[in-house]
């Protein structure tokens, strides 16, 4: 059995070695590289696709991403943009909060650093919404910084290969981790070594995947040589999410419908959608809509569903005759221009297939 370690404790050069070269050899032959932003190192593209890849799939993100840079091709263009512009190239990804982190961070970028992206991750956190893991991707990818980028996929690897138990849900093991991984990254080579070790994490040792015998890195693999590949990583439950509850409220006047925009902090904060009334708990809405509204009836039996980090909103919708003063009625072309939330996208299609 391969050890990772030597006799004295620490990490074998030997080993290291040699897994740095199957791990690059692998990525060369097997990895993403035709993905597009990894046909340069520039890192602005750099950037974006970190972000756009968080919270969301791969194969969702690339039309998202070269729409994105064919409006906004530079830092420059995303720092000077309106911010209609931006929710519009944004709509469908959420975690709005994002995109306007970019944009203060591209301003940042134009107004502190003349243009031109910090070269350390260190310096690259201090950028609005750019953490330890996006900082230390574009610093080994587009500046060869020898530093770990360390997401789940990094979390995940490295706890099976080398048995580490520490608990990857409390921020202390970051440290822990980032120690352990440090050495092993290779020097030549940061950037592909951090993005082999993604796509690693999401091939063959996946989430729920064991290593096969014949997997190149089977060897180096000590929790599959013990046959516990699965105990890793250790991770403690999250809390539960919120449950929160909801009628999205339908008004229509002269062929248009009511909306309303969303304060400008918080959720969906600044998007326009229908109405949305909260309640206590999803019988309050049968008990209070029609105390509050008039003629008031239910158009989806099964409510839309959306899930955000901590939250999980119910939503029903409900029909009324009667108006209120925070309203705002808009044809369909004139809501059609404004960037609209995955959320509004579902009540739009519940409500077409009640009609």
């Amino acid at each position: 059995m391969i050890n990772w370690y030597d006799a004295d404790g620490h990490l074998s050069e030997d080993m290291v070695a040699d897994f740095r070269q199957t791990l690059l050899t692998w990525y060369d032959e097997s990895g993403r590289t035709h993905l597009p932003w990894r046909i340069d190192k520039e890192p602005y593209h750099i950037w974006v696709s970190e972000i756009m890849l968080q919270q969301t799939q791969v194969e969702t993100v690339i039309p998202y991403y070269e729409r994105f840079l064919a409006e906004l091709p530079r830092v420059q263009d995303l720092a000077e943009a309106d911010e209609e512009v931006l929710l519009k190239l944004w709509s469908g990804l959420g975690y709005y909060s994002r995109i306007r982190n970019m944009q203060k961070a591209a301003q940042q970028v134009m107004a502190d650093f003349d243009g031109q992206f910090p070269t350390t991750s260190q310096a690259l956190q201090t950028l609005a919404g750019i953490g330890p893991y996006t900082a230390a991707a574009i610093a080994s990818i587009s500046f060869n910084e020898v530093v770990p980028a360390l997401d789940g996929n990094m979390f995940r690897v490295f706890a099976r290969l080398l048995k580490i138990d520490a608990d990857i849900a409390q921020p202390k093991s970051r440290k822990i981790f980032y120690d352990i991984i440090l050495p092993i990254v290779d020097p030549e080579r940061p950037g592909d070594f951090n993005q082999a070790v993604m796509d690693l994490g999401t091939s063959l040792m996946r989430a729920k995947t064991e290593t096969l015998p014949d997997s190149p890195f089977a060897r180096f693999n000590l929790s599959y040589q013990e046959g516990i590949e699965l105990n890793f990583p250790v991770k403690s439950k999250k809390v539960k999410q919120v449950q929160k509850f909801y009628a999205a409220i339908i008004s229509e006047k002269n062929g248009s419908m009511a909306y309303t925009q969303r304060p400008k902090t918080g959720l969906l904060a600044n998007f326009w959608t229908y109405p949305l009334v909260e309640f206590d708990s999803w019988d309050a809405i049968y008990d209070g809509i029609s105390e509050q509204f008039k003629a008031a009836k239910q158009l989806n039996i099964t409510p839309v569903t959306h899930i955000f980090t901590h939250q999980k909103w119910q939503v029903m919708l409900v029909q009324v005759e009667n108006e209120d003063a925070t309203w705002t009625y808009l044809s369909d072309d004139a809501y059609e221009v404004l960037p609209q939330t995955t959320l509004q996208l579902k009540l739009q299609a519940a409500l077409k297939e009640n009609l």
